[in-house]
């Protein structure tokens, strides 16, 4: 057995040890990754040490930390109970309202990975106050960001579109970003009534003062009369800090982790928050899962193991299942690899040739490989997922998020071949 093979086992292993055991797959992950890299690769320790997700790590930390410390002062028990009065109590219309400002907030500029960073943790707190279940919520922001992540002003759109024009296909922005998003919006409200959305509408409404921390006075009184606690000093700067960080992202381009950390510090310096209580609580088992498995497959890539696996897959497409065959892929890598940086970079190229070997549209081809792409990425294996699950306020459920959405995804794999096999 070739390394190749060897890595991509590796990679089996370790998830399915995810899902059947209560390890930190991150553990297990760093452990193969170093003995498949460097012991059975001839890797350097330090190239295996390299493929750590730095980038990722910031922004987990710096976000799980700033939103940690708004909870933890009771700004984020205000504005969600403010956010269950504007949704007039209905548990059933708060995720709805969260999809669509995620798709606004990605579409104007600071794309799907900084909305959903920015998004989920207020998210998470709305769910876990109004006994939401975390995987109804997570669909709904995680999807909405990625529905408006091919804007021609989002990072991924802007790279989407540079890749179209190379290869002779530009001037589609626009049906690029409708594609993607029709896509996005039918699968997550389709899911979200399925998975039970529906029944959250026959709830009775849920008044703010049951959506409050209870040790943070988000809200106070009874059923019947509401007193809303009104934003003190510490929580008005907190405001300002997080949309301060919106708009540096959005305006400035601003790395959205290391914004997160300095509004972090403001709060702490300002006496807002206290940062050693929200660092206690930040959720390390979960970074260090996500970045663990990050770890190894940097080293199942060196190791072309990634190769092996979209080969295997890629050599049974014909012209009449081309759209599905190539949109199986594209998911298939963007399970666990990064969509926009590592598979449509990668893939897109291949269009004109891949068209013209099978006697295909290429624009066809192109919109398999972005919509089936971004269709999986609310996998935990993916930036997405895992802030979504950084963001839970309790990790006593973030196991149960992570198999929850890596099944979601694995899912979309085919769910995402056959929509683009019947749109394309």
């Amino acid at each position: 057995m070739n390394l190749a093979w060897i890595s991509l086992a590796a990679l089996i292993v370790a998830i399915t040890l995810s899902m059947v055991t209560s390890v930190n797959v991150g553990v297990v992950s760093l452990a193969l990754a170093w003995i498949v890299g460097v012991y059975m690769g001839g890797m350097e320790t330090a190239k295996v040490i390299g493929t750590f997700p730095i980038d990722l790590f910031i922004n987990l930390v710096g976000i799980t930390l700033l939103f940690g410390m708004a909870n933890n002062n009771g700004t984020l028990g205000r504005i969600a109970a403010r956010a269950v009065r504007a949704c007039r109590g209905n548990a059933g219309v708060m995720p709805i309202m969260f999809f669509f400002i995620a798709v606004t907030l990605a579409s104007i500029g600071p794309g799907n990975i900084a909305t959903t960073a920015i998004m989920a943790p207020m998210a998470m707190a709305v769910a876990m106050r109004a006994a939401i279940p975390p995987f109804l919520m997570a669909l709904m922001v995680g999807n909405g960001a990625q529905a408006g992540a091919l804007s021609r002003f989002a990072p991924t759109g802007i790279i989407v579109n540079k890749n179209m024009e190379a290869i002779g296909l530009a001037g589609h922005e626009t049906s690029t970003y409708l594609n993607n998003l029709l896509a996005h919006a039918v699968v997550t409200f389709v899911a979200y009534f399925i998975f039970g959305g529906w029944k959250l509408f026959t709830r009775p409404r849920v008044a703010p003062v049951e959506v409050a921390q209870s040790d943070q006075a988000g809200a106070r009184g009874d059923a019947e009369i509401v007193d809303i606690e009104p934003f003190e000093a510490r929580h008005w700067l907190t405001v300002s800090v997080i949309v301060a960080l919106v708009l540096a992202v959005i305006e400035f381009r601003a790395h959205v982790g290391l914004a997160a950390l300095t509004g972090a510090a403001l709060l702490s310096l300002g006496r807002a928050a206290d940062e050693k209580d929200a660092i206690k609580k930040m959720p390390w088992s979960v970074i260090l899962m996500v970045c663990g498995v990050t770890v190894l497959i940097g080293v199942l890539s060196a190791q072309r193991g990634m190769d092996l696996f979209t080969d295997l897959l890629a050599r049974i497409a014909t012209p009449g299942t081309v759209t599905f065959m190539i949109a199986l892929v594209t998911g298939a890598v963007s399970v666990y690899s990064s969509t926009s940086g590592v598979v449509l970079p990668a893939f897109l190229p291949t269009v004109p040739g891949l068209a013209a070997r099978l006697g295909a549209d290429p624009l066809s081809i192109a919109a398999s490989m972005y919509v089936g792409g971004h269709l999986v990425d609310l996998s935990p294996l993916s930036t997405i997922g895992a802030l979504c699950i950084a963001a839970l306020p309790n990790e006593a459920g973030a196991k149960k998020l992570f198999n929850q959405l890596l099944w979601w995804g694995l899912s979309m794999m085919v769910v995402g071949a056959v929509i683009c096999w019947i749109l394309f």
